[in-house]
């Protein structure tokens, strides 16, 4: 069992695709094929089950993705440590694309200032997404709005944010008018959530939805006043100086989260950045 076939076992669970595989590491997918099969003849177990729409990992597959990603791990780890001054420490975080939008820059200029020898990288996605990430190891840790429904992960760090409602100038918020609810396109996103109950209290719930993939499309369609819109009041902080949105904070705050896999060998940069966390929430 040789690193390189890790390597590729490992992006083949993660795109759950032998040619999406194949494609990304630029192989041919018959050597792709060719290498899991030696994994499966070498260990004398099934890694993958076949279907129509790709592969899946066997309880035997999932149980070598956790090796292969501590192997991998301590690789990197062994590359860092007999020469720092080439391989920085790697860290890798998810987060959604508005949390990632103002919190985490301002989590990491501080960290960083404390750990200069760390290469950081953000992922930004929806909560699903991110979790499959989180258990294929492609992170190593993810902060999510909720993690009530999510298993096998340990929370790390918690911070309440405060949300708030904008309202374009044009077309001012009234309880007893219907509004178009600009929201984003991520059904679980927490913010889409919080305005669609916002709506039903409010009794105008059959109002119109329009929805966007960005948060910058949704505050440029607020804006111009298509809507109104429930964003974090840190970005909305961002943004006062902008006369055509009145922003108005909320009541409710929403609590994020920092979650990392129960069970897993941390790498070094993710113990820094823990313990980062850790001493920040003491601060608090």
């Amino acid at each position: 069992m040789e690193s390189h076939e890790l390597k590729i076992f490992k992006h083949v669970a993660e795109l759950q695709s032998v040619s999406k595989a194949a494609e990304k590491l630029g192989y041919v997918q018959p050597n792709v094929s060719q290498r899991i099969k030696n994994l499966e003849n070498e260990l004398g177990v099934r890694l993958f089950m076949r279907n129509n729409r790709g592969v899946t990992l066997t309880e035997e597959g999932k149980k070598l993705l956790d090796y292969t990603n501590e192997i991998l791990q301590l690789i990197d780890e062994a590359k860092t440590a007999v020469n720092p001054n080439k391989w920085r420490e790697p860290l890798k975080i998810g987060a959604s694309q508005t949390i990632s939008a103002v919190k985490i820059p301002h989590l990491l200029s501080s960290f960083l200032k404390e750990y200069n020898n760390i290469d950081v990288k953000v992922r930004t996605n929806n909560n699903l997404t991110l979790e499959k990430m989180l258990f294929y190891g492609e992170v190593d840790g993810i902060f999510v709005n909720s993690s009530k429904n999510i298993t096998n992960c340990d929370v790390i760090y918690s911070y309440f944010e405060k949300i708030v409602l904008i309202t374009p100038k044009l077309n001012p918020f009234d309880i007893n008018s219907n509004h178009t609810l600009i929201v984003n396109s991520d059904v679980n996103c927490i913010y889409r959530k919080q305005l669609l109950e916002l709506s039903k209290e409010s009794n105008f719930h059959s109002s119109n939805i329009i929805e966007f993939e960005s948060l910058e499309s949704i505050i440029q369609a607020v804006h111009d006043g298509l809507g109104i819109s429930i964003i974090p009041a840190d970005i909305a902080a961002n943004r006062k100086s902008t006369k055509e949105i009145i922003f108005t904070e909320l009541p409710k705050k929403i609590q994020v989260d920092f979650l990392i896999k129960n069970k897993k060998q941390q790498t070094p940069g993710l113990k820094k950045f823990i313990r980062f966390l850790q001493i920040n929430n003491n601060k608090k």
